[in-house]
């Protein structure tokens, strides 16, 4: 009998009240090291929420955030950063007015000791800007190095941040609606690009995702969250067979 993998992440006993509203309830959640596991749910169920309290944007008002063992809970978001948690949003959190090349290498900049400093002028083949091409050809962005961040395509603008994670070398990735404004195009690359980075960095990888055909042939498991709590987490075709998550989604009575 093999031996289960170790937890990237443990969510245990999460709550969050704001002005007298539950917005999380309970949440128990055990992401093992190494996996790639999806959230899904119906809109406000809580998922971008509990994102920013595992993040350090928000706090929680009772449970923990474990990573890697450690209790992160009343952690800043520089010191996760600084542990390992990496993080795309919703809506975009680039440097629109810098080219591609250049919002990689602030990253790679900082990953490699330095700072978010934008003075210095660094050579074409100093160590982090060759750390920012080679993440850049790992997602298929070097035909884009002098285009300003904010001319490209929403799916290059999503490329691009996994390429600053990448550099960050980020032990656990959340997602949060990474295909979202994507064209169809572009989902099959990006899908990719995501598998790829779980395997080649051997990070934890927890994605929000309301493209759930596409969710389902990515991940190993998934968390469904419904009025702030998991009510469900197992691998995909468990959980497409489950009655409580088809009540959740499609308003019927579970069995």
């Amino acid at each position: 009998m093999s031996t289960p993998a170790p937890s990237a992440l443990k969510i245990d006993g999460l709550g969050l009240q704001i002005g007298g509203a539950t917005i999380l309830k309970d949440v128990e959640l055990d992401v093992a090291a190494g996996s790639l596991v999806g959230v899904i749910g119906p809109n406000g169920a809580g998922k971008t929420t509990l994102f920013n309290v595992i993040s350090g944007l928000m706090k929680p008002t009772s449970g923990r955030v474990l990573m890697h063992g450690n209790d992160i809970t009343s952690a800043s978001v520089p010191a996760r950063a600084r542990a390992g948690l990496g993080r795309t949003f919703q809506t975009s959190s680039l440097f629109p007015r810098l080219s591609v090349l250049e919002n990689v290498r602030l990253a790679a900049q900082v990953s490699l000791g330095g700072d978010y400093s934008l003075l210095r002028f660094p050579r074409r083949t100093d160590a982090a800007t060759e750390l920012a091409r080679a993440k850049l050809e790992a997602v298929g962005l070097t035909h884009k190095l002098d285009h300003a961040a904010g001319d490209i395509s929403h799916g290059d603008k999503r490329k691009l941040e996994i390429a600053v994670l990448l550099v960050t070398n980020a032990s656990i990735v959340l997602l949060d609606e990474p295909m979202a404004g994507v064209g169809s195009g572009d989902v099959s690359g990006l899908v990719e690009n995501i598998r790829d980075m779980q395997r080649e960095n051997g990070c934890t990888v927890l994605m929000v995702e309301h493209h759930i055909d596409v969710l389902m042939g990515l991940v190993q498991k998934v968390a469904v969250m419904y009025f702030g709590s998991i009510i469900a987490y197992d691998t995909p075709q468990n959980i497409m067979d489950n009655p409580l998550v088809q009540s959740a989604y499609l308003g019927t009575a579970a069995a």
